[in-house]
C-alpha cells in the first residue's frame, strides 16, 4: 500500500517537472529583493503568496505543455532517444497518467492560481491583475488551441516577457504599489535568459516538432542559426546587467551574476560539438540550467549585500531567503535525480 502510494506521488512528482520550475520563482525573488534592498518595502505574506501562486502556474504550464503535446504528437520519441532535459515528462507518452487525469489536476491547479491571483488584486490594485492575466493566459495558450502560440515561432518572445518583467515587475508592484527603471533592469535578464533555456531546449526537439507541425522559432531558422541565437541571448543577459550597472541604475553588487560565465562557456561549447545530436547535447541543456540558476543566485546575493549596506532589516531578509529556499531547493533535488 505503502509502496504504491509513493509510486504514485513519484510518478506525479515526474509529471510536474519541478526543475523548470525557478525561472518563475527567480524573478519574483529578485522583484522582492529590488523592492526590500532599494525602498525598504517588504510584506513576507504577499510575497509567499505570490511564490505559491507562480509555482502552481508553472507546474499547471509544465502539464499543460504535455497536455497538448500529446493530443498533437509531439514528443512521442522513445525515451532512450531523447535529451533527458528537454521534451515532456513522458508520463503520458508511456500511459503512466491517463490525459483525463493530468487536465483534471491542472485544472484544479490553475482554479488555485486564480484564486491567489483574485486575492493579491483585492489586496494590491488592479495592477496585479495584469500581469496575472497576462500570465496565466501565457500558460494555457502556449500549446492549448486555438492559439497555440507555441506552434507558430511567437512562444518564445512570450516566455522572455512572462517569466523576466511581467513576474519580476509584478512581484516589485505586490512589495512597493509601484513601477521602476531598477526593477524592470534587474528582472530583465531572467527572461532573456529564459529565452535562451528555450533555444536550447527545442534544439535536440526539433524532429519532433517539425514531424507535429509544431514550428518553433528552432523549426524556422535551423539549429546552426538557434546555436548563434543561444550564444546572443546570454550575451544580451550579461550586457543588460553591465548597461544598468554602468548607469547606475543597478547597484554594483550585482556584479556577483558574472560567475555564471564558465558555465555559459561550457553549455557553448558543447552546443556548438553536438547540437546535431540530440542524446549528446544533455550537458549542455544542464549547463544552461546551472548558468541560469547561478545567474540569478548572483543577483538575488548582490541585492542582499546592497540591501545590507543600505541597512535595510535582516530579520526581513532572512525569512525571504527561507522561504525562497523552500520553494526553490526541490528544483535541485529534482535537478540531480536527473542527472542521475
Amino acid at each position: 500500500m505503502y509502496q504504491s502510494i509513493q509510486k504514485k506521488i513519484m510518478i506525479w512528482w515526474m509529471a510536474a517537472r519541478y526543475h523548470f520550475v525557478p525561472p518563475s520563482v527567480f524573478p519574483a525573488m529578485i522583484g522582492t529583493m529590488v523592492s526590500w534592498a532599494s525602498n525598504d518595502q517588504v510584506h513576507i505574506w504577499y510575497f509567499f503568496l505570490m511564490l505559491l501562486g507562480l509555482t502552481l502556474n508553472h507546474i499547471a504550464l509544465n502539464m499543460t505543455d504535455d497536455y497538448f503535446d500529446f493530443k498533437h504528437a509531439v514528443d512521442t520519441a522513445k525515451s532512450e532517444e531523447k535529451n533527458p532535459y528537454t521534451g515532456g515528462s513522458g508520463t503520458l507518452t508511456s500511459g503512466k497518467i491517463q490525459p483525463r487525469s493530468m487536465l483534471r489536476f491542472f485544472s484544479v491547479l490553475y482554479v488555485f492560481v486564480i484564486v491567489i491571483g483574485m486575492y493579491l488584486t483585492i489586496e494590491r490594485g488592479l495592477v496585479i491583475l495584469f500581469f496575472g492575466l497576462f500570465g496565466v493566459l501565457c500558460s494555457i495558450f502556449y500549446t492549448a488551441p486555438p492559439i497555440k502560440f507555441s506552434h507558430h515561432g511567437f512562444g518564445e518572445i512570450g516566455l522572455l516577457l512572462n517569466f523576466g518583467p511581467i513576474i519580476g515587475l509584478g512581484s516589485f508592484f505586490v512589495q512597493s504599489q509601484m513601477i521602476t527603471l531598477e526593477a524592470f533592469f534587474a528582472t530583465l535578464p531572467c527572461g532573456v535568459m529564459l529565452f535562451s533555456m528555450i533555444i536550447i531546449n527545442e534544439i535536440p526537439d526539433l524532429n519532433d516538432d517539425i514531424l507535429a507541425g509544431k514550428i518553433t522559432l528552432i523549426a524556422r531558422v535551423g539549429p546552426r542559426i538557434g546555436s548563434l541565437l543561444y550564444i546572443s541571448s546570454w550575451i544580451a543577459t550579461y550586457t543588460i546587467v553591465l548597461v544598468g550597472i554602468i548607469t547606475t541604475i543597478l547597484p554594483l553588487a550585482l556584479i556577483f551574476c558574472f560567475i555564471s560565465i564558465p558555465l555559459v562557456i561550457r553549455s557553448v561549447l558543447i552546443l556548438s560539438r553536438t547540437y546535431e545530436n540530440p542524446s549528446r547535447m544533455a550537458p549542455a541543456n544542464l549547463a544552461m540550467i546551472q548558468a541560469h540558476a547561478l545567474t540569478s543566485l548572483g543577483l538575488i546575493a548582490g541585492y542582499g549585500l546592497h540591501g545590507i549596506t543600505q541597512q535595510r532589516n535582516i530579520n526581513d531578509l532572512l525569512i525571504i531567503v527561507i522561504i525562497f529556499l523552500l520553494f526553490y531547493l526541490p528544483a535541485t533535488i529534482s535537478i540531480t535525480h536527473r542527472k542521475k
